[in-house]
């Protein structure tokens, strides 16, 4: 199969503004996102809406393509990137990788693991679960948590911990069940981009604040895959530090 990878890359973000471009080790964070993917992937594209962040692509002859500012969700810039990048490399894909662009330590295999879901050609849009290991995430209000079916299809999204154990305290959940949190990302089709980016909103996407949820909602499928490797995405000065830390060790 044909994939493409499709990173977005705003400047603007309310806790931690110009993201993609702070310093990792002498690199910007963005490159090395795309310096991982590419590992990966033959096809990889930086999405943004920010002349300085296509400067310092360039600076690292990485591949990019300008697009508005005014998506409100990273799956309608990943659809105007994707129209974008079919015209320049006038070529056609099976599934566009939809890969964050605050994760400097992306794992490869995490995209392996996507691109296999798509083995099955019933496979829409495919995404990555990880089990809970501690109680202290049962707690974290930044984690998403998910539940699915026997077939590891998606069932729901929530910023709450579910399922909820009834009759049991929730600082006595960890142990008493198995709890999965989402990481995201995402691969889709070609068709089931262009149509998750034209649904309206749902009225479960508005209440938790996850677009997956419009997905689901319009009675669609998200096929799972478990991995054993968890994602460290930087949201604040706080998360930075600590990644410089690791990453230059």
């Amino acid at each position: 199969m044909n994939f493409l990878g499709i990173i977005p890359a705003r400047f603007g973000s309310t806790r931690l503004e110009g993201k993609p471009l702070a310093d990792i080790c002498g690199k910007p964070m963005i490159q090395h996102v795309y310096e991982r993917a590419k590992s990966a992937m033959e096809t990889v594209y930086i999405a943004t809406d920010d002349a300085k962040i296509v400067e310092a692509i360039d600076s690292f002859e990485g591949k990019s393509v300008l697009t508005s500012a005014e998506h409100n969700s990273g799956t309608n810039r990943c659809l105007e990137a994707y129209d974008k990048v079919r015209d320049i490399e006038e070529e056609e894909y099976d599934a566009i990788i939809n890969i964050q662009g605050d994760e400097p330590m992306l794992h490869i295999e995490h995209l392996k693991l996507l691109m296999s879901c798509f083995d099955n050609p019933g496979t829409e849009i495919a995404s990555l679960i990880f089990k809970v290991n501690t109680q202290e995430d049962l707690f974290n209000k930044s984690e998403v948590f998910v539940t699915f079916d026997k077939n590891y299809n998606a069932l729901y999204f929530s910023r709450a911990v579910i399922p909820e154990l009834k009759d049991v305290e929730k600082q006595d959940w960890f142990g008493k069940m198995d709890f999965y949190k989402h990481i995201g990302l995402y691969a889709y089709t070609p068709d089931a981009l262009e149509l998750f980016a034209s649904l309206p909103q749902s009225v479960l996407e508005i209440a938790e604040g996850l677009e997956q949820n419009r997905w689901l909602e319009n009675g669609h499928s998200i096929k799972l895959a478990l991995t054993d490797k968890e994602s460290f995405p930087v949201d604040t000065r706080e998360d930075l530090e600590k990644i410089r830390t690791i990453m230059c060790k």
